[in-house]
């Protein structure tokens, strides 16, 4: 049976596929389904540049006009670098790939798969160690020039893998967390029943931890905070000795809103997880690119 395609899937054929988020969306799809909608303009995918933005008006039937400024520049495709020896192992990139271009594992040094990284800069600002480049290598060539339709599949094909699996992942978490609630209920109940003799009830008030089991996932997570907190104190100092000897963080400058939003963010969870502390230095505001006059 040959399937028909909607406007969004022919508009999403058409993009790049990095998953950058530049467009104002979380994802190639999203912003094509707001194209087809008519809620976002088809020029603000920087990645795609001039000829992506041909291509959509192309299809659109509508006038080629400029890259949205907004959104970015036209640029060579970079690839992201980490530098060994200051990476800390804290996984933070891992979670901001969406094409699953990172290999490492906690409290261990993460490496870059180079061929399949977007250069979407999405695992730039939430390294707490600024131990990431974004290093060019398609020289004069940008836009389309710099990207081809087979890595563009292939880097869609990757997003959408990671997106079921993680989608997975969270039906399971919660069908744990559901199972645990069930079996706590079953014993509260227990409990509830068996308080009805006077006996039981000077048993339950004699031997209160009975009632309240120890959980031994409170203590793996919090031996797992404590790690990621003596991770970045000792990223902190790293960053205090290169203070000292004049040498700054190297992905402060140039970050888009939506790049800044995304480090609020993730320090809002540090936050709530109990990684950060009431001395921890809070993130600096990054420098906001601002749209250029002519």
């Amino acid at each position: 049976m040959t399937q028909i395609k909607t406007l969004a899937d022919l508009i999403e054929d058409r993009l790049p596929q990095t998953q950058c988020t530049k467009c104002g969306y979380p994802d190639c799809r999203a912003y094509a389904v707001a194209i087809a909608a008519g809620e976002a303009h088809y020029n603000q995918c920087p990645p795609g540049g001039a000829e992506g933005v041909a291509r959509l008006a192309a299809l659109l039937g509508k006038p080629v006009i400029p890259l949205n400024p907004d959104n970015g520049v036209e640029r060579a495709r970079p690839i992201a670098f980490i530098d060994e020896n200051l990476c800390i192992g804290c996984t933070l990139c891992m979670q901001a790939c969406p094409v699953d271009a990172i290999v490492g594992a906690p409290k261990q040094m993460h490496t870059i798969v180079a061929e399949l990284c977007t250069g979407c800069d999405l695992c730039v600002p939430p390294c707490p160690v600024d131990c990431i480049a974004m290093i060019p290598v398609t020289g004069d060539d940008t836009g389309w020039d710099a990207w081809s339709q087979p890595q563009a599949d292939a880097a869609r094909e990757r997003h959408d893998r990671r997106r079921a699996r993680l989608s997975a992942e969270r039906e399971a978490a919660e069908a744990r967390a559901a199972a645990r609630r069930a079996s706590a209920g079953s014993a509260s109940a227990g409990l509830a029943s068996g308080s009805m003799a006077e006996s039981s009830l000077s048993t339950v008030a004699a031997h209160p931890t009975v009632a309240t089991p120890a959980a031994p996932a409170d203590d793996a997570e919090a031996k797992k905070r404590a790690i990621i907190q003596a991770a970045l104190e000792r990223a902190r100092q790293k960053k205090a000795e290169n203070a000292a000897h004049g040498i700054g963080p190297k992905n402060t400058t140039n970050v888009s809103a939506d790049m800044q939003a995304q480090i609020d963010e993730v320090e809002a969870r540090r936050r709530r997880l109990g990684i950060a502390d009431d001395h921890a230095e809070p993130a600096p505001k990054q420098d906001i690119d601002q749209p250029k006059k002519s």
